[in-house]
């Protein structure tokens, strides 16, 4: 009888200081975002979003890479603010964020909309900001397709303007930098090298355009590519200026996984800035870490997407809640205060 005593008080004792270590590895969080924000104003929101996008995804899988790309462009510029889903207007600049270079091929706003408005028809109108639903949508783009699953913490509210052209061809890393720029670029957003590398991990999934990759093949081979895999590419891509896409993942176009490290390391990486992580020595290493360990690279791309996810966002008063994610409320119809999370006392702190 002692010894089951003594058994279970050692179980309870490695289940403590479990709970214990799982509580250490939260991540924190910056004022006025909460993990259970909407728990009681709109409890079915996450459900609401999974159960659409479900159907989105199985009927245009090259969605869930798009979905993910906003979120990533939306926080990469001006913060989580959902500042690139805002149309130009009259009163505003005809290039705005959303029509800057690098956001022109961006696409599923028509799905962020329409989960907007199924949210806000089961909880109301401005319950849940544009900002918050583009956060949950790219985590779950990302889980339905094979990736990783973890919690998104809510609570921001949309910006009340988009950011410039030059803001945006700024702030966004281009896809012809050596990995020495895009180190320096993510260090003033206090990322570090192993959060770049993660990362870079998203374009496990997607596609990109010829003129994102031909000048590797134009007018003179790069020496990082793979010959086969450039002969490949020419097929594609005959012409600097043609018209066409391939997939960044050369072994698994539409899983989420860690193959796009594998093809680092045999040269196959799409873009300048995916292969010069293998070829410079500061991400080298962990290139091939996460290639032989998808269980890591999963780790540590839900941590840089919950870090990335609190870049510089509105909570509390600032901003708004949309009722239209491309527009801006009207001065008389603007929302203050209407879903419990917006009462402070109800938010977590941290």
């Amino acid at each position: 009888m002692a010894s089951k005593m003594t058994l279970l008080a050692s179980v309870l004792v490695v289940m403590l200081m479990h709970l214990q270590s799982l509580e250490a590895q939260q991540p924190n969080l910056v004022k006025g975002l909460s993990w259970k924000y909407y728990e009681s104003s709109c409890p079915k929101l996450e459900s609401i979003i999974r159960k659409q996008l479900e159907k989105v995804i199985k009927k245009d899988v090259g969605l869930a890479a798009a979905l993910l790309r906003m979120h990533f462009h939306d926080c990469f510029v001006q913060g989580c603010d959902g500042s690139v889903l805002l149309d130009g207007s009259a009163s505003g600049p005809v290039d705005s964020e959303k029509t800057a270079p690098p956001n022109l091929s961006l696409r599923g706003f028509d799905v962020i909309e329409d989960l907007r408005r199924r949210v806000h028809k089961e909880c109301g109108a401005g319950s849940v900001s544009c900002a918050d639903i583009t956060a949950i949508v790219a985590r779950d783009s990302i889980v339905l397709t094979g990736g990783p699953t973890y919690s998104v913490p809510l609570g921001r509210r949309d910006g009340l303007s988009f950011a410039t052209r030059d803001a945006t061809l700024a702030n966004l890393p281009s896809p012809f930098v050596p990995t020495d720029n895009l180190l320096r670029t993510l260090a003033a957003k206090n990322f570090d090298a192993t959060d770049a590398v993660a990362l870079s991990g998203a374009h496990t999934i997607g596609i990109a355009h010829c003129s994102s990759f031909t000048r590797r093949l134009y007018p003179t081979q790069d020496t990082t590519l793979d010959k086969t895999f450039a002969t490949t590419l020419k097929g594609v891509c005959p012409a600097p200026n043609t018209n066409a896409s391939t997939f960044m993942d050369l072994r698994s176009p539409n899983v989420f996984d860690n193959k796009y490290f594998v093809d680092l390391m045999n040269k196959q990486g799409l873009l300048t800035s995916d292969q010069d992580l293998y070829t410079d020595k500061r991400t080298r290493n962990i290139v091939t870490s996460f290639a032989v360990n998808q269980t890591l690279f999963f780790e540590k791309f839900v941590n840089v997407m919950i870090k990335m996810g609190q870049m510089e966002v509105l909570t509390g008063t600032q901003g708004e809640v949309r009722n239209k994610c491309s527009v801006q409320n009207s001065n008389d119809l603007l929302i203050s205060s209407v879903v419990e999370g917006d009462n402070m006392d109800s938010v977590e702190s941290f």
